[in-house]
């Protein structure tokens, strides 16, 4: 075998005289009057080989000749400097002129030349991902991603983290997303479930005295899959013992400024903004706000409530929302309208709208305004405003009206891509109400500690109890969450019925964690974040799909492998499980 003995991009002027070895593939190919030029790729760069027919026999020119692009081989050959050197290349100062080969791996014809600009499907890129992954920008993607996860790696364990692998096969616990179940072979009738999340067991490890947990952690669920979700992915986990809130988010905060700093060579300022979830929905719309451009929302509910404009007038079971965009009061009367259309995706019927010139407010429905309401317009608004009014149903109006927010940010180029916003969402609700099973469920997990102040309300006003709970949102995405979380048997096992779970269910579902709180558990609270997401916000990926090595469609499948499959009887029998409708 002709051994590496360089890097193709680490040749420089230095090695020139010298006789080298580089392994990688053929990258391109081109014949220049009975000359061969070949560019020959490994991970660190490329280096063009000038393959002279005169320096090797014929038969071994002719199999080079007709090598295909992306065969694997090794070239040998002493470093020369180029004629015409290519500046926009590392090594385009030198070449290597060949006096052996050696060929470890013939390439058929490619499906699509990962290194040819062409629009391929994404799924016969996932087909064939091992071509995908060969792209440099690809690469490099996971190189920052290796980055991140070590910087992250050395912080906590600076800290004094304990690194601890928790169980793939655990107990299913459902309360959620749904699981992924694992039948058991020798405990027949019975399954394990792939962790949603280490949870129960980083809690555990508290209970357990460890005081400080971290796991860069795989987890699994089974829910329906949209762009930026997958089933499979991995979050960085911790929980630390005899902490508070605001203990937990100073740590997270310094982890961060020392993320960017060493891997971005950025410089965060902390500490982070926070703000209460309920002013998130007021203002923003959307408990992950994105803070890089204002244009809050406005709420004229109050201000119209006797107004003359009759598109405005209800019996107060709807809300008048407002969005401000400034200095564009001079979009065309086609454009408005236009955006009146375009806003009806959002479940709207579209928007009262009224220009600002200095105190001058102008629309077809000007005439009508009250002093009253001409003067809250005003207040709330800049010159050079646009301003678009919404009516929206009481339920979910704000979130409409959120969403309507971001596309109105990017349709007038309000947001600033290069910036990173940084915000803690405070004082989430404790319970949500689930249409779907109709109950109140937990908003984030039943193991978050309640606001000690709405103890007393946890039976009788579940709207109204708050959750020592916290979620880091970047630009507009939630990065992970976490809380501060219940040490106590009682108060558990009263969260557990308060979402309506019977004594029985407490201990078939959650009865070890109920008896570990009994035999000294500390105060203690953790975070976690997805690492995939962090990944794809920093490295300004297409999709989240580009910084997962191996991912799932949309459905669940994995083109690569056409997983999931069918399985041999023998397994199903061994598990004794039968198909229905399959």
């Amino acid at each position: 075998m002709l051994k590496r003995t360089v890097g193709a991009g680490e040749i420089d002027e230095n090695l020139i005289g010298n006789v080298v070895i580089v392994n990688g593939w053929l990258h391109r190919k081109r014949n220049l009057g009975g000359i061969l030029f070949l560019d020959v790729r490994d991970r660190s760069g490329i280096v063009q080989v000038v393959v002279n027919p005169n320096d090797i026999p014929k038969e071994k020119f002719e199999t080079i000749e007709n090598l295909k692009v992306e065969s694997v081989l090794a070239v040998k050959g002493t470093v020369k400097r180029r004629e015409t050197p290519n500046p926009k290349l590392k090594t385009g100062f030198i070449e290597i002129q060949l006096s052996d080969f050696e060929i470890f791996s013939k390439a058929e014809d490619l499906p699509f030349n990962p290194f040819v600009p062409q629009d391929v499907d994404e799924i016969v890129r996932l087909k064939y991902r091992y071509l995908d992954l060969r792209r440099e920008e690809m690469r490099n993607i996971f190189e920052f991603r290796a980055q991140i996860t070590q910087c992250i790696r050395n912080y906590l364990s600076s800290k004094g983290f304990i690194e601890v692998e928790t169980p793939y096969l655990t107990k299913s616990t459902p309360e959620g997303a749904r699981d992924f179940l694992v039948p058991s072979r020798l405990n027949r009738g019975k399954f394990y479930a792939l962790p949603q999340s280490p949870q129960l067991f980083k809690q555990i490890l508290m209970i357990s005295g460890f005081e400080k947990y971290f796991q860069i952690a795989r987890c699994f669920r089974d829910e329906d899959l949209r762009l930026d979700r997958q089933p499979e992915f991995t979050q960085i986990d911790m929980e630390m013992s005899f902490v508070e809130q605001d203990d937990i988010i100073a740590l997270v905060e310094d982890m961060y400024k020392t993320l960017f700093k060493e891997v971005m060579e950025i410089e965060i300022q902390t500490p982070f903004p926070r703000i209460d979830y309920k002013d998130a929905i007021r203002f923003y719309g959307s408990d992950k706000p994105d803070t890089r451009f204002d244009m809050k929302i406005i709420d004229f509910t109050d201000t119209f409530k006797d107004t003359q404009i009759k598109v405005f007038q209800n019996d107060g079971s709807k809300l008048i929302l407002g969005l401000a965009i400034d200095g564009v009061n001079n979009t065309s009367r086609s454009e408005v309208d236009k955006l009146k259309e375009q806003v009806k995706q959002f479940g709207v019927n579209g928007f009262i709208d009224f220009k600002i010139n200095g105190e001058e407010i102008s629309s077809q429905f000007s005439k009508f305004l009250t002093e009253k309401e001409r003067k809250d317009i005003l207040k709330y608004t800049k010159d050079d405003s646009l301003v678009t009014i919404f009516v929206v149903d009481k339920k979910g109006g704000f979130e409409k009206i959120g969403r309507i927010r971001l596309f109105f940010g990017e349709r007038f180029n309000k947001i600033d891509k290069e910036k990173f916003n940084f915000l803690w969402v405070v004082n989430f609700p404790f319970f949500s109400y689930s249409e779907e099973e109709g109950r109140f469920v937990a908003e984030h997990h039943p193991f978050t500690m309640p606001n000690p102040e709405d103890l007393d309300k946890l039976e009788t006003d579940k709207e109204n109890v708050r959750a020592i709970a916290y979620d880091l949102v970047l630009n507009g995405n939630e990065l992970g969450g976490g809380s501060i979380r219940i040490h106590d048997s009682e108060l558990q096992k009263r969260v557990f019925r308060a979402i309506g779970l019977s004594d029985e269910e407490i201990e078939s579902r959650f009865g070890f964690l109920v008896k570990a709180f009994r035999f000294g558990a500390p105060p203690h609270g953790g975070i976690a974040f997805g690492l995939d997401r962090l990944v794809w916000i920093l490295s300004k990926a297409n999709s989240l799909r580009d910084v997962i090595a191996f991912p799932k469609t949309t459905s669940g499948t994995c083109p690569l492998t056409d997983a999931p499959s069918e399985v041999d009887k023998k397994q199903l029998d061994e598990l004794g499980i039968d198909i229905k409708n399959g």
